[in-house]
């Protein structure tokens, strides 16, 4: 029975040893631990707290639109920009009152909306939907050199066809046939078959006296 008291004795004195020489360097670490994950945990919840009330304003704007309320359309989505830029419903909502103001001729508020989009959008789909429709706003206005830039930039892989499709009716636009011949071709060759969209590049394409077949999409040329 000594002999345990002993060796607990023992233990008990190692563990006072051990705390008295890492027993700060211990509580610290569990301190930064701990507040890392309760920071973690209240930076989730303020996202999805960010997320809740931006999709609270972006079903208002929807309802402003299906009423064809231009003036609270236009509120709501200032608000929601300004709230709350980072979250997909404020890029949504870019999206949404863009087509909008389009449809109702409010041609410089839609640029204004879709270049939002372009510059701040996180998710990649969307930035590269707002570039594509902004590039058409600027062919309608023959600013086709801003067009063209605007296209050049990096897409997403996803899009990567109809950017190509979107190029050619900017150099076509510029008087540059053959360049805008290998765009379309590029597109063609891209987009996948069963796309609807695929036969209007097909007969962009016809129109210029090319037909196209797998040989012509693997050359990569139109002539």
């Amino acid at each position: 029975m000594s002999q345990l008291n002993l060796e607990e004795q023992e233990q008990i004195e190692q563990i006072k040893a051990f705390w008295r020489r890492y027993g700060t360097l211990v509580l610290t670490l569990l301190t930064l631990v701990l507040g890392s994950y309760v920071g973690w945990s209240q930076w989730e919840r303020y996202q999805q707290g960010q997320s809740l009330k931006a999709s609270a304003m972006f079903d208002e704007l929807d309802k402003a639109v299906a009423d064809r309320d231009t003036t609270k359309a236009n509120l709501v989505f200032s608000d929601i920009k300004a709230r709350y830029p980072k979250t997909l419903f404020a890029q949504q909502a870019g999206l949404l009152v863009a087509k909008y103001q389009f449809d109702a001729n409010q041609i410089n508020e839609a640029q204004a909306a879709l270049t939002w989009v372009s510059d701040n959008a996180t998710n990649q789909e969307y930035q590269a939907v707002s570039r594509l429709r902004l590039a058409g706003l600027l062919i309608e206005e023959n600013k086709l050199d801003d067009a063209l830039r605007l296209v050049e930039k990096s897409p997403s892989e996803a899009f990567e066809g109809l950017v190509a499709d979107r190029r050619g009716d900017i150099l076509m636009a510029q008087g540059k046939q053959p360049d805008a011949i290998q765009a379309y071709t590029q597109a063609w060759k891209v987009l996948p078959g069963s796309l609807a969209y695929r036969r209007v590049v097909e007969a962009k394409l016809g129109a210029l006296g090319v037909e196209v077949n797998v040989q012509t999409a693997s050359a990569g040329t139109g002539q």
